[in-house]
């Protein structure tokens, strides 16, 4: 994006979108700023319907961000994803993630207590649980920190979210695991003797480790560290699993 009429193209797909608040370009640093209600990729498809490519270099609020974090998903088959965590208030986290290669249909999200993939997801422990609750759903009182819900896969077999909790933090979930399921969550409610336990959502398709990552405009660098390619080769790689080096850990506003 390197003129005036780059950018109202641009601005043209994403004003007035439902969703879409407000739009700020700066054509001088090729980035847009959007503050929207959508999903980060929901962002980058308008963003790419124009026909220019996009990447993501954090995602942030208008208030106070606490802390942010990143899970690079990888699992079954072709399963892969990126999912965000955003600390917006004392009571508010947002979650943000694009997970590939699912059947269509309901996959059970949660938080498990380790960071260990010596065993792929098996080695993840438990669902995060500090208070020693039953399981539920993310609006019940009496439920894990980790229990985050569904997620729907579509058709093609991408689910993207965006999610907000009040019972997580950011701070103490650094250094565990997230784990999309095979199945639906039941949110305890389903009378199966794994309901309170688990949801009875099946088994462990993907996983991926919860690691500290920068917030909006914090991360200035054009080199990814882990794999020394520029951010535009990162663009072209797969988000996680066979094809990377290394998982990156960085949270990459939206460059043309």
């Amino acid at each position: 994006m390197t003129c005036e009429s780059c950018a109202d193209k641009v601005r043209a797909a994403l004003e007035g979108k439902p969703g879409v608040k407000s739009v700020s370009i700066d054509v001088g640093k090729e980035e847009v700023l959007v503050e929207s209600a959508l999903t980060s990729a929901e962002v980058q498809a308008l963003i790419e319907s124009t026909g220019r490519r996009a990447v993501l270099k954090g995602i942030g609020g208008s208030e106070q961000d606490l802390g942010s974090a990143v899970a690079m998903m990888a699992g079954v088959g072709k399963i892969q994803g990126v999912v965000r965590f955003l600390q917006l208030s004392e009571g508010r986290c947002l979650i943000d993630g694009t997970v590939d290669g699912l059947e269509p249909g309901k996959h059970g999200l949660h938080v498990h207590t380790l960071g260990d993939l010596t065993l792929d997801c098996l080695s993840c422990g438990e669902h995060f649980n500090p208070f020693g609750r039953q399981h539920g759903g993310p609006g019940d009182s009496e439920r894990h920190v980790g229990d985050l819900g569904n997620i729907v896969a579509g058709p093609d077999g991408r689910a993207s979210f965006r999610l907000e909790d009040s019972q997580l933090k950011v701070w103490d979930v650094i250094g565990r695991s997230l784990v999309v399921d095979s199945g639906e969550d039941d949110l305890g409610r389903g009378g199966h003797p794994l309901s309170k336990q688990t949801g009875n959502s099946g088994e462990r398709l993907a996983c991926g480790i919860i690691a500290r990552s920068a917030g909006l405009f914090k991360n200035p660098k054009q080199i990814c560290a882990c794999d020394g390619v520029t951010i535009w080769e990162e663009r072209d790689r797969p988000i996680a699993g066979k094809g990377r080096s290394k998982a990156s850990t960085e949270t990459p506003t939206a460059n043309l």
